[in-house]
């Protein structure tokens, strides 16, 4: 006798018992006839598994959706992967021309995962454990099983990471870089706040002030504009690399390539007679990662979506949590961001 776990009978328990016959087949093996209410090597009925997938479908957690159904979230995770891992399979890229790289911490104790994403589709095409240039070759070993060549992929939006950036060159030859404007923004206020709290050091009012520096003028209030005037006034060398902070925004809305290069070789001169460290710190980095900063201004792909894209990936931890190996947490990020398309024999929806 085989038996599947069925759904249960009010608070019972249910399970189908069966003798299944062998047959032998045409080429002269001997197997176990399929049956038609469970799917081959399942130790539950479809109709058991469609409850599972209904339930973790309503955001409810693995280990959540264990205890109700009483079985060991092993068994649920199980179920998870076998059909996050057919949609997988059956899903197309053949399409993709731009992507979006970034990583994205798994746990703590810093170990990651990189993501790839498809920037037009706006959904997470590829996962891989790690953050390393082997990740981007991981990644175009993936598109190439699916049949993309490296040749298709025209444009990489990406952090300034050197190994991100050594890894595109080597895994897609042909696709021009991009870096994420976000990114390089993040870094110049990391500059801006280096700036305030070395003026801090001498002048107690600057404390409690960083985001008055760091937000966007347009975004602050009445009370945060009156002191950020104040303070413009009172520390010269303040008030001039926030200037220069708020310049340099100017450059995303640059009408060509050749107005943004004019701009930001301007605006690095000045960094450089303002003699301010941190912001020619800065401009190190930009006139290092030029060409690829200054490619925003033609094609205007960033990683924006990559925003919405984590705040997913959080809710796959706290919804994976638990999770004993890290392919539980990638699949969990493939159901919540790849818009991958499932092939249910029977559901609940």
């Amino acid at each position: 006798d085989r038996q599947w776990q069925h759904l249960s009978f009010f608070e019972h328990s249910c399970y189908l018992h069966c003798s299944v016959p062998r047959i032998t087949t045409t080429d002269g093996k001997v197997r176990t006839v399929e049956v038609p209410w469970a799917r081959p090597g399942s130790g539950f009925t479809l109709l058991f598994e469609a409850m599972a997938w209904a339930l973790i479908e309503r955001e409810m957690p693995v280990n959540r959706v264990a205890e109700m159904l009483k079985v060991n979230p092993q068994r649920i995770w199980t179920i998870f992967n076998h059909w996050i891992g057919k949609a997988k399979i059956a899903d197309d890229v053949s399409s993709i021309t731009q992507l979006g790289i970034d990583e994205t911490s798994s746990k703590k104790g810093h170990k990651y995962v990189t993501l790839g994403v498809d920037l037009e589709e706006s959904r997470v095409i590829f996962v891989t454990e790690g953050k390393g240039k082997a990740t981007l070759h991981n990644l175009q070993e993936h598109l190439e099983n699916k049949g993309v060549e490296k040749e298709q992929i025209e444009q990489i939006s990406m952090d300034l990471s050197p190994s991100f950036i050594a890894g595109a060159a080597e895994a897609f030859p042909s696709a021009e870089i991009t870096f994420d404007r976000f990114h390089v923004v993040k870094l110049l206020n990391e500059a801006m706040n280096q700036v305030r709290i070395s003026e801090r050091k001498e002048h107690d009012a600057l404390k409690g002030h960083k985001y008055t520096f760091l937000r966007n003028r347009e975004n602050l209030t009445n009370k945060q504009e009156v002191s950020l005037a104040e303070m413009i006034d009172l520390y010269p060398t303040l008030g001039q690399a926030y200037r220069l902070k708020e310049l340099f925004n100017d450059l995303w809305s640059m009408p060509d390539k050749v107005s943004a290069e004019a701009f930001l070789k301007q605006w690095c001169e000045e960094v450089e007679k303002s003699k301010i460290s941190a912001f020619m710190k800065f401009v190190k980095t930009v006139r290092s990662h030029w060409s690829g900063i200054i490619h925003f201004v033609e094609t205007k792909i960033t990683n924006g979506i990559l925003e919405g894209i984590n705040s997913k990936v959080q809710l796959a931890k706290r919804r994976a949590r638990g999770y004993r190996n890290i392919n539980n947490f990638t699949n969990m990020i493939y159901f919540l961001c790849g818009k991958l398309k499932f092939d249910y024999p029977l559901g609940f929806t």
